[in-house]
């Protein structure tokens, strides 16, 4: 039996992310590392076929999210320390144990949790402290209160020296709030270990984002946790590239009169007679209907705007004076070649938001073509 003919599909391009990461390697201060972070199945480009990538490179830390992440780093083959970048349920802790997640404490809850496992032999490694330090308020322990540094000194005597790191996550990575937010985590983790047998050259304090580590401050963080550089949708003026393009094909043309309403509503209604091309993807694939009257196709070199609301399952363009389109050429909803490409940019002011979340969005709801 033959495979199924996708409608719309993403090509990634694992040469450029084994590029990026050579750039990001590059970029790392003196005495500092390099952790990989694989959530959102490796940000919609699959765990399993970018996990290879890192371990020619010689990555040894990679960070997840979700236990399902976990194992399947696990079983792509690596074997070097493996952190969870958030708090997690007591059965998601459990579950985790054969797979040797490094967990975050940030509640004296976590931390009798993370003793008894540990006391009952189930646990085999350490936990990581986490430290709001004036950014998130998400998972992290705050110290900036009387009950938040009570707390802090009850995990430290249920934990002890079972506690490996202390970690936080910036909320902003523009210089001024971040210097003041590094600077502020550096206090706290000096606050811990002095209200502790913590030593802090026994520690691995980590902190930092790829916006941080391209944010040209210096701050105190032993790894930087780094997602996006990876798949280039930060600063390609460094060289970093994009590395997953999303494709799909014209499956109808036809000649519409001036007045023909295109999509729901007939809130798009031709100005003048227009050659339309339909094109097999829809919000089900990821083109979200905030886009309506304001993206782009390419095809056959040229862009070609597309018009009218967005169907589930389709959308349809304006391809007139383009020549010799024809049904079943490819239509290109995110990428192509330098001269002329639908560009981050571009999709980010198409779809309003972020690139992250779109090739999350993107790489989950379409198979995927590796190049």
């Amino acid at each position: 039996m033959s495979e199924p003919v996708p409608s719309s599909w993403c090509e990634i391009h694992l040469d450029r992310i084994s590029d990026n990461l050579d750039l990001a390697l590059g970029l790392l201060p003196e005495g500092t590392t390099f952790c990989a972070v694989m959530k959102a199945d490796a940000y919609g480009h699959g765990i399993a076929r970018v996990v290879p990538v890192l371990l020619d490179r010689g990555v040894t830390r990679i960070g997840i999210t979700s236990n399902a992440e976990a194992r399947a780093v696990r079983d792509a083959g690596f074997t070097g320390r493996l952190f969870r970048l958030r708090a997690a349920t007591p059965e998601e802790t459990e579950a985790a144990l054969t797979d040797r997640v490094e967990e975050q404490v940030g509640s004296i809850l976590a931390a009798r949790q993370m003793r008894a496992l540990i006391e009952g032999g189930r646990a085999q490694v350490g936990v990581h402290l986490a430290l709001n330090a004036g950014s998130m308020s998400r998972d992290g322990l705050d110290l900036a209160t009387d009950e938040g540094r009570r707390e802090c000194r009850a995990i430290l005597a249920e934990l002890g020296a079972h506690i490996i790191g202390i970690c936080t996550h910036f909320s902003s990575n523009d210089p001024p709030p971040l210097r003041h937010s590094a600077d502020l985590f550096a206090d706290q983790v000096t606050w811990v270990c002095a209200n502790s047998g913590l030593n802090r050259a026994d520690l691995l304090v980590h902190a930092g984002s790829s916006l941080t580590l391209l944010s040209g401050q210096r701050i105190e963080t032993d790894m930087y946790r780094c997602g996006a550089i990876l798949y280039g949708v930060l600063n390609d003026g460094q060289g970093f590239r994009p590395t997953m393009e999303l494709k799909s094909r014209v499956v109808h043309i036809g000649d519409y009169p001036k007045g023909a309403a295109v999509g729901y509503d007939r809130e798009c209604l031709l100005s003048r007679d227009r050659r339309l091309a339909c094109i097999s993807i829809g919000y089900a694939a990821g083109y979200s209907r905030i886009a309506q009257d304001r993206g782009a196709v390419l095809i056959r070199g040229h862009l070609a705007p597309v018009l009218g609301k967005v169907s589930m399952n389709s959308i349809v363009a304006d391809m007139t004076g383009i020549a010799d389109v024809q049904v079943g050429d490819e239509a290109t909803v995110f990428g192509g070649e330098d001269a002329l490409r639908v560009a981050p940019s571009d999709a980010v002011a198409q779809f309003r938001t972020i690139l992250p979340d779109l090739f999350a969005d993107w790489g989950i709801r379409n198979p995927r073509v590796y190049l």
